[in-house]
């Protein structure tokens, strides 16, 4: 095996146990009586989807995404890895910078994906279109709000001391 890869498979892991980590036990905040919660652990999927090739970045989101929901709130896990491998869909690792009109753009996509996606799970779950509207979106938005500005703030200071350039460099 190959330093890049082995360097990529190593730090999805790491990102995988980081997103499982921020989101089930880090500002892991129980919302509504639906058992979802808010958490910020969606800033890592988007740094994950920033820093890793897309395969990788999507297994990192996936598995942290469903882990945390498997040690939290079990019934969302089959939602939750799929609408977190469809977050690092937009997010592009080309380039030297995190932050970039593209990757804020694919961050603010994120919030139609989280919100849709967890509408139609609370749909399925529980039926109703009202209680799954109001119980899904409003906290979906803080959320998506919260793992935006945090992204946007983490990926400044790791532009700052050029990340991208150091692990591209470590790689070869």
């Amino acid at each position: 095996m190959d330093s890049k890869k082995l360097r990529n498979i190593t730090m999805a892991g790491l990102f995988a146990a980081m997103i499982t980590i921020m989101t089930a036990y880090l500002f892991h905040v129980p919302y509504g009586v639906n058992g979802g919660y808010i958490h910020f652990g969606d800033m890592l999927i988007y740094l994950a989807a920033v820093l890793l090739p897309k395969p990788y970045a999507i297994a990192a989101a996936a598995i942290g995404g469903g882990l945390a929901d498997i040690l939290t709130a079990p019934a969302w896990a089959p939602y939750t890895i799929v609408i977190k491998a469809l977050l690092c869909i937009a997010f592009t690792s080309n380039g030297e910078k995190i932050v970039t009109v593209r990757n804020v753009a694919a961050a603010v996509i994120a919030y139609p994906i989280t919100c849709l996606g967890y509408f139609v799970a609370e749909l399925i779950m529980f039926g109703s279109k009202e209680v799954a509207f109001w119980g899904s979106v409003s906290g979906n938005l803080v959320q998506c709000t919260g793992s935006l500005i945090l992204f946007i703030a983490v990926g400044v200071v790791l532009d700052r001391i050029h990340v991208k350039n150091l692990l591209t460099a470590e790689a070869k």
